[in-house]
């Protein structure tokens, strides 16, 4: 009898790429604070896309590459943009207004826990196992831990309402790593030009609608400089990273990156913003840590080495 397709095993080089990915990630969380401050929600999403995706096409000219043609592929690249830009970028600048930086990314951090809900449900090679069964429950009990009693006494309305908007833009991560996988076979870059140019089709509309950036004030150079960061390092740079780490290593674990990602982001909060850390963080956040190392399944598998009888040598 045929078992089921085994999921795509990271190597070490993966892990690499998935340090640096979660770095540049964690920073935008950082760039969003910045930039809500001083610049609509849709405008400061359409920024970051916008410029990304300039880039990125112009770097495929000047290699002498061409983007795909059709519009079956571009259909699929704008889906792609919705999912994984449009609409976790905007409720992430949304709930910023009210929390802080590292909050966001640490409720980010629950993108695996949805995204093997997800799997399950649609692949065939990222079916869910008791180990990734209790991967999701710790993780969701850290989640709880985090967003705290309010959640069940009704205080804090604002602040809650924030926070199940960064959950919300975490499950559109996940049906967007999963829609991703169809992308296999065409290069990376240009899988991450494809998106960011959707997402640009998809906003300019939407934001001349809402936001009317003209009628805005010219951003100073500090806001520049966090556009563009936030453009080049965080957007066009590591969607190649992305698209790189999904084809070889599956949706599953390249969602894994949100497992640093909080880090990353609470201490860039609290260097540069002063945030202060929630006393409750720690303990959520090790919680979500436990729930990533039983659904990569590296900690069962220790578990099982550690105790499996030894071959006797006569």
């Amino acid at each position: 009898m045929t078992g089921r397709p085994a999921a795509p095993a990271m190597q070490a080089g993966t892990w690499v790429l998935l340090l640096i990915l979660a770095v540049l990630w964690g920073s935008s969380f950082l760039f969003f604070k910045i930039l809500v401050a001083v610049l609509p929600p849709l405008t400061v999403v359409l920024a970051r896309v916008g410029i990304a995706a300039l880039l990125l096409n112009l770097w495929i000219v000047l290699r002498g590459g061409t983007m795909p043609t059709g519009w079956r592929v571009w259909r699929q690249f704008i889906c792609m943009g919705v999912l994984n830009n449009v609409i976790p970028f905007t409720l992430f600048v949304y709930a910023e207004q009210a929390i802080s930086s590292g909050l966001a990314a640490i409720l980010n951090a629950t993108t695996p826990l949805f995204t093997v809900l997800v799997a399950n449900g649609l692949t065939r090679d990222e079916k869910l196992t008791q180990a990734r069964f209790a991967g999701v429950v710790a993780g969701f009990c850290g989640v709880a831990v985090l967003i705290g009693p309010q959640a069940l006494t009704g205080i804090g309305q604002t602040s809650l309402v924030n926070q199940l908007a960064c959950l919300a833009a975490a499950l559109s991560y996940a049906l967007a790593a999963i829609y991703g996988r169809r992308f296999r076979g065409i290069e990376p870059i240009k899988v991450a030009t494809g998106q960011v140019s959707g997402s640009t089709i998809v906003l300019i509309p939407l934001v001349a609608m809402i936001d009317r950036p003209w009628q805005l004030g010219l951003p100073g150079a500090g806001t520049w400089a966090a556009m563009i960061a936030i453009a080049l390092l965080c957007t066009a740079f590591a969607y190649i990273l992305f698209f790189r780490i999904l084809a070889q290593a599956g949706a599953g674990n390249v969602a894994l990156v949100t497992l640093v990602l909080p880090f990353a982001a609470m201490v860039l909060g609290a260097v540069f913003l002063g945030e202060a850390v929630p006393s409750r963080a720690i303990g959520g956040l090790a919680l979500i840590g436990l729930g990533f190392a039983l659904i990569d399944g590296r900690a069962t598998r220790m578990v099982g080495q550690w105790f499996k009888p030894r071959a006797s040598a006569g």
